[in-house]
């Protein structure tokens, strides 16, 4: 071939590699949302703040954004992936280093699409993957709860993540691959009950985040893959689905009992990543817990122990 033919291929390649990248950066942007003045935490419905609390603990909030031995919500915590390890945020209302300038918007941003009040993408090892499905009343309830928190001054360590994975546009990409989020629609076949603890498994409680297998990117592997199993900070999660290999049937009753004590005579006791879950349930409503003892023994309702084990009567 030609000079000339050659350096035509070039710059033809220069100008397509070149669009490509303008056509990235429009797809990665996100503008930054204005600064605020830290909300009084007098203007919060003290109702409103306690439903925020409530759904924190849920979640399991603090234990990814509390370092050991520092103040709650004010981050610090080490979350350690195959590509690097990430730090949780101060969450705290401190202006300077926390949430304390977010406005409604820029928290309800960040829950429903991973994107920061600076317009930079969030890691999903904050699991916006999952909080995309929170009610709007909710995502409020807990902007509320976290506004009224104690104001921390603290900068968490910078993420160690491996080159170029720190160069956070390109979870713009990740995103359009594995970021498809869906309303947790409302199944009117089941009872309430049921529909409750679905929504808060699979929105605040993010249950799957530790009991799915993942890809090689990290992301969730779900539909007929959902709950078959995974690991979480060195702690392997079993399944909790038909495939559980539990010896004995969890039950609503039992998995009821796990859930606020961490302990389950026909088990075993919680450890690892499921201690500080079963901690927070512990002190979340009673009925919430209820709810996702009904919609994970359901989840389980088909496997092995399950079907060689006389059901046991569901007190309500």
């Amino acid at each position: 071939m030609s000079r000339p033919g050659i350096r035509r291929i070039v710059v033809i390649a220069a100008v397509l590699l070149g669009l490509c990248g303008i056509a990235f950066a429009a797809i990665a942007y996100r503008p930054a949302i204005a600064r605020v003045t830290r909300p009084d935490p007098r203007q919060f419905d003290p109702a409103l703040v306690a439903r925020g609390a409530n759904l924190a603990r849920l979640g399991n909030c603090v234990s990814c954004h509390q370092a050991a031995g520092g103040r709650p919500y004010a981050g610090g915590y080490p979350i350690k992936t195959p590509f690097g390890t990430i730090y949780g945020s101060n969450i705290t209302p401190d202006s300077a280093t926390g949430i304390g300038s977010w406005s409604p918007a820029a928290f309800r941003r960040a829950m429903r699409e991973g994107v920061g009040r600076d317009g930079s993408h969030l890691y999903p090892a904050f699991p916006y993957t999952h909080y995309a499905g929170v009610a709007d009343g909710d995502v409020d309830a807990l902007y509320a709860f976290l506004m009224t928190r104690p104001a921390v001054r603290a900068v968490p360590p910078a993420n160690r993540m491996i080159p170029p994975l720190g160069f956070r546009p390109l979870l713009a990409g990740w995103k359009l691959l594995f970021f498809d989020p869906q309303p947790v629609v409302a199944d009117p076949r089941q009872s309430a009950v049921w529909n409750r603890g679905r929504y808060i498994g699979e929105t605040l409680a993010h249950c799957t985040a530790c009991h799915s297998p993942r890809g090689l990117l990290q992301q969730e592997k779900r539909g007929d893959r959902a709950y078959d199993g995974g690991w979480s900070g060195g702690w392997y999660a079993p399944p909790i689905n038909a495939r559980s290999p539990a010896v004995r049937a969890w039950t609503v009753e039992r998995l009821d009992a796990y859930f606020r004590t961490g302990l389950s005579t026909a088990h075993a006791a919680a450890a690892g990543p499921m201690g500080p879950v079963t901690y927070n349930l512990a002190r979340a409503a009673p009925a919430d817990v209820r709810a996702l003892a009904t919609y994970y023994a359901w989840q389980m309702r088909a496997a092995p122990a399950a079907r060689a084990e006389p059901r046991l009567p569901d007190r309500r």
